[in-house]
């Protein structure tokens, strides 16, 4: 049954809607602005100087909260990175506090 699903999708005729280059060139006009922090977005800014204030990971998980990265989806990765590890920090935390009360 597979086989036959790939021979009809290899036969059937696909045409593509609208121009390749006019789309690239309005990707790449979106981009043409260099993002702020030496070329790393806010997010990765955060997450490495958040091992030295970590109260920054907690501010990038803010921002990515709020949806910040709608304004340029290039931030949500780092952005995404320094939520992640706010979240391992606060477990830690805890869990040292935990075994210090204990």
């Amino acid at each position: 049954m597979i086989s036959s699903d790939l021979k009809q999708q290899k036969d059937l005729n696909h045409t593509l809607i609208g121009d390749i280059e006019a789309n690239n060139q309005l990707q790449l006009a979106y981009f043409d602005e260099p993002l702020p922090y030496c070329g790393c977005g806010i997010g990765w800014f955060c997450l490495l100087v958040g091992f030295v204030f970590p109260l920054l990971w907690y501010y990038a998980t803010i921002l990515y909260l709020r949806n910040y990265y709608q304004k340029d989806p290039r931030e949500r990765t780092g952005l995404a990175a320094s939520a992640i590890v706010a979240l391992i920090f606060t477990i830690a935390v805890l869990i040292a506090v935990v075994v210090i009360v204990l």
